[in-house]
């Protein structure tokens, strides 16, 4: 027991032989309120959370050419080697002007009215089109007022949406006039008929005017969005004021591959988008003889660079070793200094006397 009790560093001092004081007590409520206090910063420093970027290269990904004209095996056998690397595409947009059947959609050329989109593109993921509802028709058409639109104005738009999966390459989507609608409408405007027939459902569905592709993008998201960014796919509004109304929304989208990593969390794989835009005036479609259709076309790229966003907080061994830290300094430096003040302050004593 002697022999045990001899390592004891911390010898205590015997009843009386040290006495409390109001200096004392003073000092200690002040070692105290700096010790909570350095202790209550680094819990704050703690709980905040440390953002850290970093860029590489995004890693390769195998793509199949698929074509227009392949068979059902050649499809199978494209869709199970990108099995695994594909990203969903979400579309929502109305166009206000635009009667559903005279709407089409595509995505790298294959499109809907010819039966090639659905060919890629089956159910459930594949898009839709239906009149749009009260809220999206006011978005679409500028409402502010909230006022609510009659079934019959409402059913002269369209809305597209639904989510398709996508290969991780460049491609192109597009929501435009359908080829038999506008040869309908440009044949009536030219020479005063209807020369695609004179069947009921061919009937100039634009009553004698070029067709307003006037439209409004309630949402476009590639892949997993970014929590901490935000989506300029978003709300975006295309007026074409041109007197016509006939115009191409022409979106560029630079797609870039972000790894999102939270505490507590695991990783995302997100996309963050920048995109550029501008409106192709008719003219300069009949200039350069484009084969493009009025409407919406979004053309998408991955960049070669991925970006990887991590946040995270303070190691917890070090956060508690700074909190053994500040409470052993604390006290130990105010001993110190209470000690010296109080031999300093007996040796005056002692040379007064």
């Amino acid at each position: 027991m002697v022999l045990r009790s001899s390592f004891d560093a911390f010898a205590k001092p015997i009843d009386g032989v040290r006495e409390r004081s109001v200096s004392g007590g003073f000092i200690t409520l002040l070692a105290s309120a700096t010790a909570a206090i350095l202790l209550i910063s680094q819990l704050f420093i703690y709980l905040q959370v440390q953002t850290r970027h970093s860029m590489h290269l995004a890693h390769s990904v195998p793509s199949v050419l698929f074509s227009n004209n392949g068979g059902k095996s050649s499809a199978a056998a494209a869709r199970k080697l990108l099995n695994g690397r594909h990203i969903p595409l979400k579309l929502h947009v109305t166009f206000p002007h635009l009667h559903c059947n005279s709407l089409d959609y595509a995505h790298d050329g294959n499109d809907s009215s010819s039966g090639k989109f659905e060919h890629y593109h089956s159910k459930p993921y594949t898009f839709t089109k239906r009149v749009p509802t009260t809220e999206e028709y006011n978005k679409a058409v500028g409402n502010t007022n909230r006022i609510n639109a009659d079934i019959n104005s409402r059913r002269e738009g369209c809305t597209v949406s639904g989510t398709i999966h996508i290969p991780r390459v460049g491609g192109t989507l597009s929501v435009s006039v359908s080829p038999d609608a506008w040869r309908r409408a440009t044949s009536v405007l030219a020479f005063g008929m209807d020369l695609m027939g004179g069947q009921k459902e061919n009937v100039d569905p634009f009553h004698g005017r070029l067709p307003n592709v006037t439209h409004y993008i309630h949402d476009v998201t590639f892949g997993a969005p970014f929590p901490p960014g935000t989506n300029p796919l978003q709300g975006a509004h295309h007026v074409m004021d041109n007197g016509s109304g006939v115009a191409l929304a022409n979106v560029a989208v630079k797609l870039v591959p972000t790894t999102y990593k939270r505490t507590f969390h695991s990783e995302r794989e997100t996309y963050q988008a920048s995109v550029s835009k501008h409106i192709v005036e008719p003219a300069t479609l009949a200039a350069q003889r484009s084969m493009l259709l009025p409407g919406l076309m979004i053309t998408y790229d991955f960049t070669p660079l991925a970006v990887r966003h991590v946040e995270k907080r303070e190691n917890l061994f070090v956060f508690l070793s700074s909190l053994v830290g500040i409470v052993g300094g604390v006290f130990v430096t105010v001993g110190l200094v209470s000690g010296c003040l109080v031999n300093s302050a007996q040796a005056v004593a002692k040379k007064m006397d």
